[in-house]
């Protein structure tokens, strides 16, 4: 199946893109996004991939579901345009960031400058109806982006992983913690970030396990 995806990616995953759920997948996904309103835009499902190629990746942040409000998800989890107004958990942690290493909160909630640096931020559901969280669940997304980060864990060594909430890390299981960063704590939303996401200090532990294999810290 042909994909438009980056092509360090398109190599890795050329496999997958051939296997019987994802056929399916993309069938399912075709007909959502000419029926109903899906985010993000259809250009952008793999942006993920397409800011950060497979030998570029230098930390891994894994989310669940794209944002379900009209302008909102952008194809990299966390992460919204600039202009669009910062959602909760995106805030707290520019708040965490500005705890950790003293940096000011920007005005805006785009995360291309993380991206561009080596930060996979990759949710595990890579389309969602507007306004129905969860709508694009259990319909193979998920079987892919385990491959993405199987493919990684086996392939790549050294690589930061931020694993926020039980969900990130039943999915971060697979990672060899001995040749890999894993840092994990609660989920950064208001429900869940007063519980130990604040004060993890996962940016800066990030950074000195980068300086440490030798690459260049992540500006946050």
């Amino acid at each position: 199946m042909a994909v438009k995806i980056e092509e360090s990616w398109k190599k890795v995953l050329q496999e997958e893109f051939e296997k019987e759920y994802f056929v399916k997948l993309i069938d399912f996904v075709k007909k959502e996004y000419a029926s109903q309103q899906i985010f993000p835009p259809g250009k952008e499902i793999f942006r993920a991939f397409d800011k950060c190629g497979f030998d570029n990746v230098k930390v891994v942040i894994l989310g669940q579901d794209p944002y379900h409000g009209p302008g909102q998800a952008n194809g990299l989890c966390f992460s919204v345009r600039d202009g669009i107004p910062t959602p909760p958990s995106l805030v707290n942690i520019f708040k965490e960031i500005n705890k950790d290493l003293g940096k000011e909160i920007p005005a805006g909630g785009s995360l291309d400058r993380w991206a561009d640096q080596g930060v996979l931020l990759l949710n595990a559901t890579l389309t969602v109806r507007a306004h129905q969280a969860g709508s694009h669940q259990n319909k193979g997304w998920e079987q892919f982006t385990d491959a993405v980060i199987a493919k990684l864990a086996k392939e790549r060594t050294g690589i930061v992983y931020f694993l926020w909430g039980s969900y990130a890390q039943k999915k971060g299981s697979i990672i060899n913690s001995e040749s890999n960063l894993i840092l994990k704590s609660p989920h950064p939303s208001p429900l869940s970030a007063h519980r130990g996401f604040f004060g993890n200090g996962h940016f800066t532990k990030a950074n000195n396990y980068l300086k440490s294999q030798g690459h260049e810290e992540i500006d946050w």
